[in-house]
This record gives C-alpha cells, sequence and structure tokens, in this order.
C-alpha cells in the first residue's frame, strides 16, 4: 500500500490518497530514500495531495535519507502553500537540512521572496549559521545574483534584525562580500543599516 500512497500523492491525486490511508496505508510509510508520501507530494509541489496528507495527520518533519522534510524541502523551493500547511501542522522551526541549516538560508539564497517573509514571520532564526559558516544573509549575497529579488531578501533579513556583520568563516563580512560581487544596492542596504 505505500507504493500506492507515493503514486497518488505524486500523482496530486487528493482522492486516491484519502481511500488509501481510509483503508489502513501508513501515512508516514517511506520508500527507499526514506521520503513518506507528503515528502513526494511536496517534491512535486502537489498541494492537493499534501493538504489530504497534512489534514490526516502525516509528519510535516519527518526526515529522508538526504535530511530533508516536507517543510525544510517547501522552504527551499518555494513551495509556499506547502510551506505554509507545514507551519500550521507542527513544522520544527529549528530543523536543519544536511548542510545544518535552516529552511531559511536555502530559500534566501534561491531568492524566493514571499518564503522568506512567511519564513521570517514564522519566527526562524535570521543569524543562524550554517556547516558552511554562513547565514541567510550570507547566501543571499554569496550565491544570490545581486538582482531585484535578492535585494528584497537583504532587506527583509535586515528589517528582521539579522546581524549586518556577522562575517563568514574566513572573517569576511556581508558588505565585504557584496561590495567584491558588484551589488552595490546591497552594499547600500547594508551599509544604511550600519554595517561596516
Amino acid at each position: 500500500m505505500t507504493a500506492q500512497l507515493h503514486k497518488a500523492a505524486a500523482a496530486d491525486d487528493a482522492a486516491a490518497v484519502k481511500t488509501l490511508l481510509a483503508e489502513g496505508a501508513a501515512i508516514d510509510a517511506r520508500d527507499a530514500s526514506g521520503a513518506t508520501a507528503l515528502l513526494v507530494a511536496t517534491h512535486g509541489n502537489k498541494v492537493n495531495a499534501a493538504r489530504a496528507l497534512i489534514e490526516a495527520g502525516a509528519d510535516v518533519n519527518a526526515k529522508d535519507s538526504i535530511e530533508d522534510s516536507p517543510y525544510l524541502y517547501a522552504g527551499a523551493r518555494g513551495h509556499l502553500e506547502i510551506l505554509k500547511l507545514t507551519l500550521s501542522h507542527g513544522a520544527d522551526l529549528k530543523s536543519i537540512n544536511r548542510y545544518g541549516g535552516t529552511a531559511l538560508i536555502p530559500a534566501s539564497e534561491r531568492g524566493h521572496v514571499e518564503t522568506v517573509e512567511t519564513l521570517i514571520a514564522a519566527g526562524v532564526d535570521v543569524d543562524h549559521v550554517n556547516r558552511l559558516g554562513w547565514t541567510a544573509l550570507l547566501e543571499a549575497i554569496i550565491l544570490g545574483d545581486g538582482g531585484p529579488r535578492h535585494q528584497k531578501i537583504v532587506d527583509l533579513l535586515v528589517k528582521a534584525g539579522a546581524k549586518v556583520d556577522l562575517a563568514d568563516n574566513d572573517g569576511v563580512t556581508p558588505l565585504q562580500h557584496a561590495r567584491t560581487r558588484g551589488y552595490g544596492e546591497i552594499a547600500a542596504l547594508l551599509e544604511k543599516a550600519g554595517a561596516k
């Protein structure tokens, strides 16, 4: 039944999901990669199936073999509707991915503005440092493109109280990274916030 439930989740077939659960399918059963049906639905941004699973009690924090959970994956990929469902159903804001980062860090790197807003509003630590020695602010600058979305994310992080002088493991600050990359608008935002 696990394979059928995962297949229904991948197909965004909420009716089949509900039927299989009613017939006794284990809601958090895992496939070979350790993924639950909810994580399968989240991978494909299948909102209907994800909603059916979450409302039936699926674990939004269940991690697969590479330490992705529905909550972390939805945050990292900007799957906003599923992210909001996980947040309203017990997402662990302190949970971290295989890089030691919160959902906010890859969301910031990838330019998912609304996701960053949602995660900040939920209370995710804006200054969490991952295994690379990077915060969400550093990733938005180092791995971002310096364009309007990343500028907005830097602005959101700064307004949320991110420490603008929190340097990476090499002692390089967000402002230094922005200047090195020629991201004038981001540098100006950081300077306005008192960055050195």
